[in-house]
């Protein structure tokens, strides 16, 4: 919670707004009593790396990768948000389920983002990596986030990248500077998932499985 609490927005190119759920009250709420249901201990995790928050995910619920209906349902942590479903959380908890539900997964995997806060260029979700000179501003800010990531409890023998394009091909760039873990791992990003290849559910949900079982 100090980390989330401490992350302070990165100065980025004009235009570029940079989105902090946490500094809201509520939602600082419920990202404590998330953290305090499934991490209240001092067991190590391995970090999973999405993106960066999106407006209607963690940019609502503060929690990566998890919108208010699976904050809810999945994780058991009433909230008054509207009941609104994000593609990239509907598959995250459908593979958490298979997985064996959210206490078992997150005793052992901490879910989080190469940059853990936002970006949107008028109105709109923007990567990190969308734009060079976004990525190099917001390097040190990122470069900080994992190190202190690393030093509350993230493994450093494995790490798990969602995405195997830009941010994976950046996370290696950064990981070779700076040897912050062993191993790498590069998963599809569930979004695209979900909007093209849908029909394929089964056979990416089988690839996380296998990844995450093998790496536990």
């Amino acid at each position: 919670m100090r980390f989330y609490r401490g992350l302070v927005a990165p100065r980025v190119p004009a235009g570029i707004t940079v989105m902090n759920p946490y500094a809201d009250v509520r939602i600082a709420r419920n990202v404590r009593a998330f953290l305090d249901t499934f991490f209240d201990d001092d067991k190590p995790r391995v970090l999973v790396f999405g993106i960066n928050p999106g407006r209607f995910g963690a940019g609502i619920t503060g929690v990566t990768f998890t919108d208010p209906v699976a904050l809810a349902d999945s994780c058991g942590i009433a909230n008054d948000l509207p009941r609104r479903r994000e593609l990239s959380s509907v598959f995250i908890y459908d593979f958490i389920e298979r997985y064996g539900g959210a206490r078992a997964l997150y005793q052992r995997f901490f879910l989080t983002a190469i940059s853990p806060l936002g970006f949107t260029r008028g109105g709109t979700n923007l990567n990190y990596y969308d734009e060079a000179k976004l990525a190099r501003a917001v390097t040190p800010f990122i470069t900080s986030s994992i190190e202190r990531q690393i030093a509350a409890g993230g493994r450093r023998d494995h790490a798990i990248v969602l995405g195997k394009g830009a941010n994976m091909k950046f996370m290696q760039r950064l990981n070779g500077e700076h040897r912050f873990f062993g191993e790498l791992h590069a998963l599809e990003h569930p979004r695209p998932i979900m909007q093209y290849r849908r029909k394929q559910l089964g056979h990416y949900l089988a690839k996380y499985e296998q990844l995450f079982r093998a790496i536990s």
